[in-house]
């Protein structure tokens, strides 16, 4: 495929993911994306096939290129096993942060059991990222690094669902928090160190064994 080709796939990929963010899978329309986009449906079609075709799409581009990256984390033999689930934090943390419009249509759909197969597809694509997280994990665990009875899947859970409770309730943890957090000077400056900080510390005091662990080496957040 040709540049030009590339990046008008690109564009109409970035279009449909503002659109099936703030319209959701059943609201949007591929029609609404090819206009907002500047190409015509037979385009669209030939790209994508169908609605759910572009929304997989979408999911697949941003899902695989983090998948990428944690594979190369993964097999960095000059990382210690605390030193990837910092490296961790600081990339799951960049991306879902900066890319908040596409985490709320991804949540928005696999929150809705109607459509099983797509929710299905949509979760066995994360669990792909899941697991390349676990096998950091148990890196650690089997190198004598953490604890042996470190619960991967909750560990899993709390990295992820920090996240969601404040991105997916902004009016609550805005009150909460004290400050806007749709505001992208706020997420920048304020949440992002703010929640970096915090796993941080909340994971290295579960999972590193005592031995193992250096005094004043958590991060410190000052608000």
């Amino acid at each position: 495929m040709d540049k030009d080709k590339i990046d008008k796939k690109d564009h109409i990929l970035d279009v449909a993911e503002k659109v099936f963010s703030d319209q959701g899978f059943d609201g949007a329309s591929t029609r609404s994306i090819s206009g907002e986009a500047g190409v015509n449906m037979a385009m669209l079609n030939y790209y994508f096939g169908s609605k759910e075709g572009l929304f997989l799409a979408v999911f697949d581009r941003k899902i695989n290129s983090f998948k990428d990256l944690l594979k190369d984390l993964g097999n960095d033999e000059q990382l210690s096993a605390w030193d990837k689930v910092e490296a961790y934090i600081d990339l799951y943390t960049q991306r879902v942060v900066n890319n908040n419009c596409f985490q709320k249509m991804l949540y928005q759909e696999m929150s809705m059991s109607k459509r099983g197969e797509l929710s299905e597809k949509l979760s066995c694509s994360l669990m792909e990222n899941v697991n390349e997280f676990h096998k950091i994990l148990k890196y650690g665990i089997d190198r004598g690094e953490f604890n042996e009875d470190v619960d991967m899947e909750l560990v899993t859970a709390t990295i992820y669902g920090t996240k969601n409770f404040i991105i997916n309730a902004p009016q609550l943890t805005s009150m909460m928090l004290g400050y806007d957090i749709l505001d992208e000077k706020n997420l920048e400056e304020k949440f992002k160190p703010r929640i970096k900080a915090y796993q941080k510390a909340l994971l290295k005091a579960y999972l590193v064994k005592e031995n193992n662990k250096t005094q004043n080496t958590y991060p410190v957040y000052v608000k």
